[in-house]
């Protein structure tokens, strides 16, 4: 199982950010997603219709405490903090590629100093400021390959149809709309 927290979630300021990391995280082959910060339903119900209609069993949760939430899935599993401070993805993706139960912490607000402690990796996709959304998107693409972009989701209601021009969906009950 991976799981993605996502620490320090602001209500009115990071929801369209934290909106995009679910959407990476499931796309990219993710599990679930946990926000800890601000409670916020209408990020949770968000990511739950799009599992509804686009498939799949990705789940979003909320869970005040993150740090219980780290030692407890620590017990069973590695943790994964992605900051800009730390060693690279590459090697860090490669160590845990095998790991059946992986935690990947990515931050909102200032990540507090515990959480590099607590992490059993600190990794960085560049030392450069970066959006936690691009380096969620290719820690998971390096750690699990483009087989869990091609992957098809169970239960879909609606489906994308690669076209070169065109946009293109398959409704389950409409058929193909758009063009």
């Amino acid at each position: 199982m991976i799981v993605v927290l996502r620490l320090g979630h602001r209500k009115n300021r990071d929801k369209r950010i934290t909106t995009h990391c679910a959407l990476v995280a499931r796309a990219f082959g993710a599990d679930k997603i946990i926000l800890s910060g601000e409670q916020d339903e209408a990020v949770l119900e968000s990511v739950a219709a799009l599992s509804r209609k686009w498939g799949g069993k990705f789940k979003a949760s909320y869970e005040s405490n993150w740090k219980k939430v780290v030692k407890e899935f620590k017990k069973k599993g590695d943790i994964v903090h992605l900051t800009m401070y730390g060693e690279p993805f590459d090697s860090v993706a490669a160590k845990t590629r095998k790991n059946k139960n992986l935690m990947i912490v990515i931050g909102a607000e200032k990540v507090p100093r515990e959480m590099y402690a607590l992490a059993n990796y600190n990794a960085s996709a560049g030392s450069q400021p970066h959006s936690e959304v691009a380096a969620l998107a290719i820690f998971l693409y390096e750690l699990l390959g483009k087989t869990a972009l091609r992957k098809e989701f169970a239960g879909w209601q609606n489906k994308i149809i690669p076209s070169p021009r065109a946009k293109k969906v398959i409704n389950k009950f409409r058929g193909v709309i758009g063009a």
